[in-house]
């Protein structure tokens, strides 16, 4: 089992290099992931180690494998002025550790995948089940430079003290002058 917990990883500023390599071919057909169980939602069954099927029903959660909560973001990118709109709107069911306080400060901190990356972040709001961000970020760059990146985004306490909680992406080959809504789960921070 992997050691999930906030303490254990790098400052905020890592990307992990193998999670989000720019060499690999972007990848377009992707399966919808049950939240809970981490497997894919038309599956009733799957094998453990030792190879026998055990039922979705009688797997339990451990701490590190509940709901973290959601974030909706929007997306548009305006080719005329060829810049791309990254609106945060509300982070929902939004859960943190007991060691970050009962209401700690929160902001979301976005990361453009590109060579250089791009970072951004929202303002601090006190931390509750649902936060409204409502923060617009534009950046001028190429739509094909866009489409083969992903956005990062991580949620993190800034008071009592700064620690990445979550962490969610989408990838932007889908990217167009017609905005899109995006309600993304938000997972442990990886390592």
């Amino acid at each position: 089992v992997s050691d999930l917990r906030p303490s254990a990883l790098p400052g905020p500023l890592d990307v992990s290099r193998s999670m989000f390599d720019l060499r690999s071919p972007p990848h377009r057909s992707m399966k919808r992931y049950d939240s809970v169980s981490s497997v894919p939602s038309s599956t009733s069954s799957r094998k453990d180690s030792q190879g026998s099927n055990r039922s979705l029903d009688t797997i339990t959660l451990s701490g590190d494998e509940k709901d973290f909560g959601r974030l909706n973001v929007k997306l548009c990118y305006v080719s005329s002025v060829e810049q791309i709109w990254i609106t945060v709107l509300h982070c929902k069911d939004l859960s943190w550790p007991s060691t970050c306080g009962e209401n700690p400060r929160i902001c979301v901190k976005g990361i453009l995948t590109l060579p250089k990356p791009v970072h951004f972040k929202s303002s601090a709001k006190e931390g509750s089940n649902d936060i409204e961000f409502m923060e617009t970020f534009v950046f001028a760059i190429k739509l094909q430079s866009l489409q083969a990146v992903r956005l990062v985004f991580k949620i993190q306490t800034q008071a009592p003290r700064k620690k990445t909680i979550g962490e969610c992406s989408l990838a932007l080959q889908e990217l167009s002058s017609q905005e899109s809504s995006h309600w993304l789960d938000i997972s442990p921070p990886s390592k």
